[in-house]
């Protein structure tokens, strides 16, 4: 993948160049300042969102959101293992809540303990319910629009819901159905 992005950096130069050679550096420049802006606005937005996560952890709130998830996870992963179906529910929890970066060790060590297990539906429909991530609160694209300069960079919550709702119950679906063919 980073060859086919080199090879298309390197041609869009090359053109540019050809075509507009005076425009080039500044074009280059500009887009390096408008990368590096859009880059520490992401990092900020993790930060807040990581340290969220952390006061969330500590406080017990996370553990009391994952043990509400615990019942639907426990009947999505069918595993008995209450190790993975809590790291499960955290990971979960955080992704319904669009903490971005928070999810990601969560899910690692649940499929990690799914794979152990030798439970592969497990892991699959982790994988897609991360995939798919049914979000309540999209954090990153909201901070993405506003370091955009959007004039209302909130205004997808509802159409985020909506799509991520019906991409994770079709994924979970597809899941279901791979499974049982897979068995037969």
């Amino acid at each position: 993948m980073n060859a086919i992005f080199a090879v298309v950096f390197l041609l869009s130069a090359l053109l540019f160049l050809l075509f507009d050679p005076n425009g080039f550096l500044s074009a280059l420049l500009s887009g390096a300042q408008k990368s590096a802006v859009l880059a520490l606005s992401l990092l900020f937005v993790y930060c807040v969102w990581l340290g969220f996560f952390k006061v969330m952890e500590q406080s017990g709130l996370s553990a009391k959101l994952s043990r509400r998830v615990y019942p639907l996870a426990k009947k999505l992963f069918r595993s008995s293992d209450q190790d993975a179906l809590l790291l499960a529910s955290e990971n979960l929890s955080a992704n319904f809540l669009g903490l971005p970066g928070a999810p990601t060790p969560l899910g690692i060590r649940a499929a990690e303990k799914f794979c152990a297990a030798k439970n592969d539906y497990a892991a699959d429909m982790l994988f897609v319910l991360n995939a798919t991530s049914l979000q309540l609160l999209p954090t990153t694209v909201i901070a993405l629009r506003l370091a955009a300069g959007s004039a209302a960079p909130a205004d997808i919550f509802l159409p985020t819901l909506i799509s991520t709702l019906f991409s994770t119950l079709l994924g979970a679906l597809l899941v279901r159905l791979t499974a049982k063919r897979r068995k037969k």
